[in-house]
């Protein structure tokens, strides 16, 4: 059953800034705010037009607390579905604080995390898709998230579900009336009919599946693990893709020992490096907890950066190369980074080799230090 009572909270981000707005929803909300609102013309909210503004002040008591705008918006052309208020006033902590417990005092309560989109969806102002569609939108982090969720908040996912149920509908209706007049001379649907139905279900339902393994990338950030032997540049590629010195660098094997990750955002889209602990076989328990997680990182990567050191030849990359594929996930793309061509003796002599050992993927001969790519 939903709660008609006026609940309230701080909309905008925690913290003070130049605006704060304060939103009120639910059944008495204008005359609960016009015991604290004073406006200089002596009108009330509740007497005022929907998606109108008005200036004055909060005040409890003669205690003047802020000068506010105060946004009217009736049900059901609201977010929530109800009557609305939202309070614009100065970003203070301590004045947003006044303003919550000043409401909080006249009989409002605080609003539940997510309660003013529970409202919106009880109301049917959106779909459970559309609700969540809401956070992600808060959320993103990226032009393409921000779209994907802008997306689904006007029903885009909504109308694909929507065509999905039409078709399935159709199939079993077509399947009903074969099964109840199945001993009557009548046909409802050729064989191909049905066929076709189903394939178009089926297509629908790949789809499906598709968007969300990519909208779960877009929003979550595309994961990119940066792997292979010891001091052949893992930790190195990261800081400069970051342009700062986030990993630790030196010359000694077994620098890095855990996992270390940040974000850059490329045309729009999101990209988690993550710089691991080199492979190798080594006596220390510490280094091989981190090797162990280089592995788990792996498995969940979605773009796998394989990095090998190209002056110490074709011998040692087999082994590393090995142990990757046995730990990449089938859907994974892994790339071939031959780092360090500044130091190598016959580079192409070593890249056809290379090339001999792997299931033919992409090989690419860089040089970190020196910015050359091949």
């Amino acid at each position: 059953m939903l709660d008609e009572a006026v609940i309230c909270a701080i909309s905008t981000a925690p913290g003070t800034g130049a605006i704060a707005v304060v939103r009120l929803s639910g059944k008495g909300c204008f005359a609960l705010a016009d015991e604290v609102f004073i406006s200089p013309s002596g009108k009330k909210l509740a007497d005022c037009l929907p998606n109108t503004v008005h200036f004055g002040q909060l005040q409890e008591g003669e205690d003047v607390i802020d000068e506010v705008l105060v946004a009217v918006f009736r049900a059901p052309h609201s977010f929530t579905g109800e009557d609305s208020v939202e309070i614009s006033c100065h970003g203070s902590v301590y004045i947003q604080q006044r303003i919550l417990q000043l409401l909080v005092n006249k009989g409002a309560r605080l609003a539940a995390p997510g309660e003013f989109t529970q409202r919106a969806f009880l109301n049917g102002k959106m779909d459970l898709s559309q609700a969540e569609a809401v956070a992600d939108l808060i959320a993103s982090s990226s032009s393409a998230a921000h779209k994907m969720a802008l997306r689904q908040m006007k029903g885009g996912f909504s109308a694909e579900l929507i065509k999905l149920r039409a078709e399935l509908l159709h199939i079993t209706s077509l399947l009903e009336l074969e099964l109840d007049f199945s001993e009557e001379d009548v046909e409802f649907a050729d064989r191909s009919e049905l066929r076709r139905i189903a394939g178009n279900i089926e297509k629908l339902l790949t789809r499906l599946c598709r968007s969300f393994s990519l909208g779960n990338v877009i929003k979550n950030g595309v994961p990119v693990a940066i792997v292979g032997n010891t001091n052949v540049g893992k930790s190195t590629l990261l800081n400069t893709l970051l342009k700062e010195d986030k990993a630790i660098v030196s010359d000694v094997a077994g620098t890095t020992r855990d996992t270390i990750e940040d974000t850059i955002n490329l045309q729009g889209i999101a990209f988690r490096f993550i710089d691991t602990a080199g492979i190798r076989h080594t006596d220390d328990i510490v280094e091989n907890i981190g090797i162990e997680r280089t592995f788990a990182k792996i498995g969940e990567a979605s773009v796998v950066l394989l990095l090998t050191d190209l002056s110490r030849g074709a011998d040692c990359f087999e082994s590393y190369y090995s142990q990757v594929k046995e730990k990449i996930s089938p859907e994974a793309e892994l790339l071939i980074v031959l780092n360090k061509t500044d130091k190598a003796q016959d580079i192409l002599t070593t890249l056809e080799t290379i090339k001999l050992l792997t299931s033919g993927e992409k090989i690419i001969a860089i040089s970190i230090r020196y910015r050359i790519f091949l």
